[in-house]
């Protein structure tokens, strides 16, 4: 078990739809004090700004985020800033923080289903992949253009392509 994590908890639930482990992810309802129930409510919480204890809650279950390089790279801002935003709980990620906060969500939500598994899922972020010319894939997360590549090859293994 992660350290990090409460006493129960064995990660997320692998087969779930992706928005409801995403919101899981990030703290679920409480934290996010949003129900995500259609799409649309998504956007309306990103566009608002995702709530910085959300962001707390996320690293905070999340044992690769405790590196500071990944950190950086999966969610686009420095340790600094986080501590920032960790320190008032009133407020909110940037759109563009919330967008990356988000999308590492996603990810790690589908490498769990893929995966079977948090902590192999985190496993798989941090290590280099052939299909992703050697790169970790948390290191492809520092783009758009580099998620959509780790978010293809974990749809292809899921369906158990691996070429």
């Amino acid at each position: 078990m992660h350290p990090g994590r409460p006493k129960g908890f064995s990660g997320f639930r692998p087969g779930t739809p992706s928005k409801r482990t995403v919101e899981e992810i990030l703290g679920g309802s409480t934290v996010l004090h949003h129900r995500l129930e259609r799409p649309m409510d998504a956007h309306k919480l990103l566009k608002d700004g995702i709530p910085a204890n959300a962001l707390r809650f996320m690293v905070s279950h999340v044992n690769l985020l405790q590196n500071e390089k990944n950190f950086t790279i999966a969610l686009g801002m420095s340790a600094r800033t986080f501590q920032r935003k960790k320190s008032d709980d009133a407020k909110k990620l940037s759109r563009e923080q919330s967008g990356r906060a988000w999308k590492f969500a996603e990810v790690l939500a589908k490498a769990i289903e893929v995966f079977g598994s948090q902590d192999d899922a985190e496993e798989w972020l941090q290590k280099p992949a052939l299909a992703l010319d050697g790169r970790t894939p948390v290191e492809l997360l520092e783009t758009t253009a580099g998620a959509e590549m780790v978010e293809t090859l974990l749809t292809r293994i899921d369906y158990g392509v691996y070429t």
